[in-house]
C-alpha cells in the first residue's frame, strides 16, 4: 500500500506521457486522475494507520550508493509528518487534475500537461517520504524540474520562457546551499540518513567546521545552509523573485505549485530537520527574522498589484513567511498545521481566479473587471470563502493557525520573536486589505472592462464547480476539526516526527497571554478589510488624489515595482555577470587563451610544419639523401642513449617515418 501511494502518480505520468497520443486528452486525464485519486485514498488509510494509530512504517528497498563509509539506501519513512503531507499533496493534486481536464480541455497538448502534473506529484511524494537527505534531494530537484516544465508549458510565449528559466536559476542558488548543507552533515555525522543524524545531533553541539577559511559552529552552519535551500524553494526574502513570475504558467499549475508542492518543500525541510535545528540557536534566530521580513514584504507588495494571479502569488509568499518564522520560533507543529490549512484555501483562491480568468477571455488585469458578482455568483461565493480564510476571520480555517503563529511569536519573549510578531501583525492588516481589494475590483465595483467580454462571462462547467465546492469545505472546517489534534496541548499526534526542546515550548505560554495581545492581529485584519472596502467599493475620489500626488505616486511605484528587487538584481547582479562572462570568460579565455593555445594554435603549427616539410619533396635526389642520412644519425643517437624500455618505441617511430618517406 505504501509504495503504491508514491509510485501510482509515476505510473499515470508514464502512461499519459508515452501513450497520450493514443488515449487523447480525455483518456490521459482519466488515467492520471485515477492514479492520483487512488493514491489519495491510500494516503487516507496511511493517515489512519500512522497518524491516528501511531504505527510508523519504514520500508527498505535496496542499497543505492556505496563508497567507503558513504552509504545511501532507497528507503521510505512514513511517520505522522509524512502522512499529513501525503494527504495535502494527493488531495490538492487530485482536484487540480480534475479541474485541468476542463480548464485545459481545448489545449492540443493536454496529455503532456497531465503527464507533467502527475510527475510533479510523484517527485513531491518522493521528497516527503524520503528516509535520508540524498533521496530527499532527488525529490527536491525533481519538483524544480517539473516546475520548469509546467511554467514553460506554453513554450511559444517569450514571457513563459523567461519565467521558467528564472525559476530554475533562482532555485539553483538555494539548491547549492542545500547541497553544501548535506555535505556538511556527512562530514560531521558520517551519515546522511535521518535517524543517525538526528540521534547524534546533541553530541555534536560543540563541533566546529572550517568554511571559507573561517571557523564556525558546525550545527549553526549546517542549519543556515539548510535554510538557504528552504529560502530558494519557499520563496523567502532574497530568492522570492521567481514566485510571482511563475504565474505565466497555466492557472492549475499555479494552484499546485502554491498550495501543495514546490513552495511547501522548504517549510517541510525545516520541520523534518527539527531535531537538528533545535541545537542551532543562531540559525533559528536568522530563520525567524527572515520569515517575519518576508511576511511583511510580500504583503505590502501585494497591496498595489493589478494582476489577479500575482496578488494571490504574493499572498502565498507572505503566508510562507508566517510558516518559516514559526519554525524559527521552534513551533514546528504550528507551522505544519498552517501549511496544511493554507493549502486548501490557497488552492481555492487560485482555482477560483482561474474560473474568473476563464470566464472573461483570459483577462488577468483586475482593473478591467468588475461587476462579476451577478454573472459568476458561485465563483464569487468561493472567492469570498477563500479570501476570508486567508484573512484569518474567526471560525474559518486560517484563523486557527495564523493567529496561533502570531501568539507564539509574542509569547517567546525574544527580540527576534517580537520583531516577527509586529511585522506579522502589520502583514495581517495588509493581507485583509489586498484580499478585500481583490474582491472589490473583480466582483463588487462597476464593470470596467470590454463590454463583449463582460457580457459573455459565465460560470465554468461541472468539473470546475465540483472542485471549487470540494475545496470550500476544508477551507471552512478543517482548521476547527484539526486544531486539537495537531496543536492542542498534550497532543501526541506528532510523536517523534517533530522535536522541540522543553525550553522552547512557547505555545504553552501563548495560552495564558492577555486577550488584548491575542486579538490585536484580528483587529488589524478587520480594520484592513473595512478600510479596503471603503476605498475600492466605488473608486473613492480621495484614493485617486492620493495616488496621483507626489508622495503617493512614489510610494505606489515603489510597491508596484516590488521594492525594486528585480531592478537591483538585473542592474547590479545579472547584467554585470553577463558582461563579465562575455568580455572575460568568453572573449579572453574561451576565444582567446583556449583557442589560441588549443585548436587554432595546434592547427596553425601543424600547417606550418607541413608546409616546411613539403619543401623537401622537390624531386631532387640530393634532398632525399640528406633526409636519409640525418634520420639515420638521429635514430642511432636516440637508440643509443634511450632507456631499454623506450628503444622499441624509437624503433617503431623510425620505421613509420622511413615508410612515409
Amino acid at each position: 500500500m505504501y509504495l503504491n501511494i508514491v509510485f501510482l502518480p509515476l505510473l499515470g505520468s508514464i502512461v499519459a506521457g508515452f501513450f497520450g497520443r493514443f488515449l487523447g486528452g480525455r483518456g490521459a486525464g482519466l488515467v492520471t486522475m485515477f492514479c492520483v485519486g487512488l493514491s489519495f485514498c491510500l494516503s487516507g488509510l496511511a493517515f489512519y494507520e500512522v497518524g491516528l494509530g501511531g504505527s510508523c512504517t519504514y520500508l527498505y528497498l535496496m542499497p543505492w550508493l556505496e563508497s567507503d563509509s558513504f552509504h545511501v539506501d532507497w528507503a521510505f519513512c512514513f511517520d505522522s509528518l509524512t502522512v499529513v503531507m501525503l494527504i495535502v499533496v494527493t488531495f490538492i493534486s487530485t482536484l487540480v487534475h480534475l479541474y485541468s481536464t476542463e480548464y485545459m480541455g481545448g489545449d492540443p497538448h493536454l496529455p503532456r500537461f497531465m503527464s507533467y502534473l502527475s510527475l510533479f506529484t510523484f517527485f513531491m511524494l518522493i521528497l516527503v517520504t524520503a528516509d535520508n537527505f540524498v533521496q530527499m534531494f532527488v525529490g527536491w530537484e525533481g519538483v524544480g524540474l517539473c516546475s520548469y516544465l509546467l511554467i514553460n508549458f506554453w513554450f511559444t510565449r517569450i514571457q513563459a520562457n523567461k519565467a521558467a528559466i528564472k525559476a530554475m536559476l533562482v532555485n539553483r542558488v538555494g539548491d547549492f546551499g542545500l547541497a553544501l548543507g548535506i555535505f556538511g552533515i556527512f562530514i560531521c555525522f558520517g551519515a546522511v540518513d535521518y535517524a543517525t543524524v538526528f540521534a547524534l545531533a546533541p553530541q555534536l553541539s560543540s563541533f566546529t567546521l572550517v568554511f571559507f577559511n573561517l571557523e564556525f559552529e558546525a550545527l549553526n552552519l549546517i542549519g543556515i545552509l539548510l535554510f538557504v535551500g528552504a529560502v530558494g524553494k519557499s520563496a523567502q526574502l532574497g530568492l522570492h523573485t521567481w514566485l510571482p513570475d511563475a504565474m505565466e504558467g497555466p492557472t492549475p499549475v499555479s494552484a499546485l505549485i502554491h498550495a501543495a508542492t514546490m513552495v511547501t518543500a522548504g517549510v517541510f525541510l525545516l520541520a523534518r530537520c527539527s531535531p537538528l535545528l533545535e541545537y542551532c540557536p543562531k540559525a533559528l534566530i536568522v530563520i525567524s527574522i527572515v520569515g517575519g521580513m518576508t511576511a511583511f514584504f510580500a504583503a505590502t507588495t501585494a497591496l498595489v498589484q493589478n494582476d489577479l494571479k500575482r496578488v494571490i502569488a504574493y499572498s502565498t509568499c507572505s503566508q510562507l513567511g508566517y510558516m518559516v518564522f514559526a519554525c524559527g520560533l521552534s513551533n514546528y507543529s504550528v507551522a505544519v498545521f498552517h501549511l496544511a490549512n493554507h493549502a486548501f484555501f490557497k488552492a481555492l483562491l487560485f482555482l477560483g481566479a482561474g474560473s474568473v480568468i476563464h470566464a472573461v477571455g483570459d483577462e488577468q488585469d483586475m482593473r478591467k473587471m468588475g461587476g462579476l458578482r451577478r454573472l459568476l455568483p458561485f465563483t464569487y461565493a468561493m472567492m469570498v470563502i477563500g479570501s476570508l480564510a486567508l484573512m484569518g476571520m474567526p471560525f474559518l480555517t486560517g484563523f486557527y493557525s495564523k493567529d496561533v503563529i502570531l501568539e507564539v511569536g509574542y509569547a517567546t519573549y525574544s527580540n527576534a520573536s517580537h520583531f516577527a510578531y509586529w511585522l506579522g501583525s502589520f502583514a495581517a492588516f495588509c493581507t485583509a486589505f489586498y484580499s478585500i481589494r481583490l474582491l472589490a475590483l473583480c466582483f463588487l465595483a462597476e464593470p470596467n472592462g470590454s463590454r463583449s467580454l463582460i457580457l459573455s462571462a459565465s460560470e465554468g462547467g461541472s468539473s470546475m464547480g465540483i472542485v471549487l465546492g470540494l475545496l470550500a469545505i476544508p477551507s471552512i472546517f478543517i482548521g476547527y476539526l484539526g486544531r486539537d489534534l495537531f496543536i492542542g496541548l498534550g497532543t501526541d499526534f506528532w510523536g517523534n516526527a517533530l522535536f522541540c526542546l522543553p525550553i522552547n515550548l512557547s505555545i504553552v505560554d501563548a495560552e495564558f497571554m492577555s486577550t488584548n495581545i491575542k486579538i490585536f492581529p484580528l483587529c488589524c485584519s478587520m480594520i484592513g478589510g473595512v478600510f479596503s472596502f471603503l476605498l475600492y467599493r466605488g473608486y473613492n475620489h480621495n484614493l485617486f488624489l492620493w495616488k496621483t500626488s507626489f508622495i503617493g505616486r512614489k510610494f505606489y511605484t515603489f510597491l508596484n515595482r516590488k521594492w525594486l528587487f528585480d531592478k537591483v538584481y538585473n542592474d547590479l547582479v545579472t547584467q554585470n555577470l553577463l558582461d563579465f562572462g562575455y568580455h572575460f570568460t568568453y572573449k579572453a579565455i574561451d576565444r582567446g587563451l583556449i583557442e589560441s593555445l588549443g585548436p587554432f594554435g595546434f592547427s596553425n603549427i601543424l600547417l606550418n610544419q607541413v608546409n616546411q616539410f613539403r619543401l623537401w619533396h622537390s624531386g631532387y635526389l640530393y634532398h632525399y639523401l640528406v633526409i636519409l642520412v640525418w634520420s639515420n644519425i638521429m635514430f642511432g643517437l636516440l637508440f643509443l642513449f634511450a632507456l631499454p624500455s623506450l628503444r622499441i618505441l624509437v624503433l617503431l617511430v623510425f620505421s613509420v617515418l622511413w615508410l612515409t618517406l
